[in-house]
């Protein structure tokens, strides 16, 4: 068992046919992500690399059934790709662009609340890196080489560092459940509470690794999530230790504002809640290792 995707998973690919779409599709048929199509307005009727190409998200739907959609759709109409997809019906949306605007989030973020909870879709992302399941089928950028099939899973803002996790806890022979890039943006759809409580949920997940950073409430949230529900072990990596207060980051959300927002108050709240403390971002392997025996 995995969480969110698997060899059986249906994907259906928003902007198949552009540049990107295009080569990151391929890469993940090639490693056994079950993609059933892709959506294209206008070139509905088409095939693209073999695949059928639809005009619209419900087309697609009625046709080929999928279970999730990636988009790969430019960051200015991202968002009306996200709520396509909710419309549409489909479980869980990865959005993989960057530079979204904020105002655009807001906008989805309200679309998607007129669907009642049980119904409404999990967006993971955007400025995501995506999600893999190790052996089985993955939805976004990340280099499937580096990760080996194992029971720890990863939640992370940072794709970088989540590869960095995955690649050093291979070395030592540590596998991977599954990894989420949850996104690194102000405003994304799935936080670090909730993939955990998908983690805490999973009998095949014995671990978990966590990669934040500064700005946002995000993980003080998971700490205390950690602290009342979590019944596995959480390792936890924050960057930006030596970020002063008010000083932007790369990600748009990185940005200390308040108590509980630089890496320091983070670590500290982390460390309160029984999480192993990952001091540097050489250190993932060792310290997972030591976490796990």
């Amino acid at each position: 068992m995995a969480i969110l995707i698997d060899r059986t998973t249906r994907v259906l690919v928003t902007g198949l046919t552009g540049r990107i779409g295009s080569f990151h599709t391929q890469d993940m048929i090639r490693h056994g992500t079950n993609v059933v199509g892709g959506v294209t307005p206008g070139k509905g009727g088409t095939t693209h690399d073999g695949l059928p190409v639809f005009n619209t998200v419900k087309g697609a739907v009625a046709e080929t059934g999928p279970d999730l959609v990636i988009s790969f759709v430019p960051p200015p109409f991202a968002a009306d790709s996200i709520m396509e997809a909710a419309d549409a019906g489909i479980g869980t949306c990865v959005c993989i662009a960057d530079g979204i605007p904020a105002r655009d989030m807001i906008r989805v973020k309200r679309y998607m609340r007129r669907y009642k909870a049980e119904k409404r879709m999990r967006l993971i992302g955007p400025n995501c890196a995506g999600i893999i399941t190790p052996g089985q089928a993955f939805a976004g950028l990340m280099p499937p080489s580096i990760y080996a099939p194992g029971r720890v899973g990863i939640v992370g803002r940072s794709g970088t560092l989540g590869y960095e996790a995955a690649s050093q806890m291979k070395a030592r022979g540590i596998g991977v459940s599954t990894s989420v890039g949850i996104g690194g943006d102000p405003i994304n759809g799935s936080s670090f509470r909730d993939i955990l409580e998908l983690f805490e949920n999973d009998p095949d997940t014995d671990a978990v690794v966590m990669v934040g950073e500064i700005g946002g409430p995000q993980e003080a949230e998971a700490a205390a999530y950690i602290r009342d529900h979590m019944t596995k072990p959480v390792a936890a990596y924050i960057a930006g230790l030596s970020a002063p207060k008010g000083r932007r980051m790369g990600h748009a959300g990185a940005i200390v504002s308040a108590f509980g927002e630089s890496a320091q108050e983070k670590v500290e709240i982390l460390s309160q809640a029984g999480v192993t403390i990952v001091p540097t971002p050489s250190s993932f392997g060792a310290s997972v290792e030591s976490m796990v025996a």
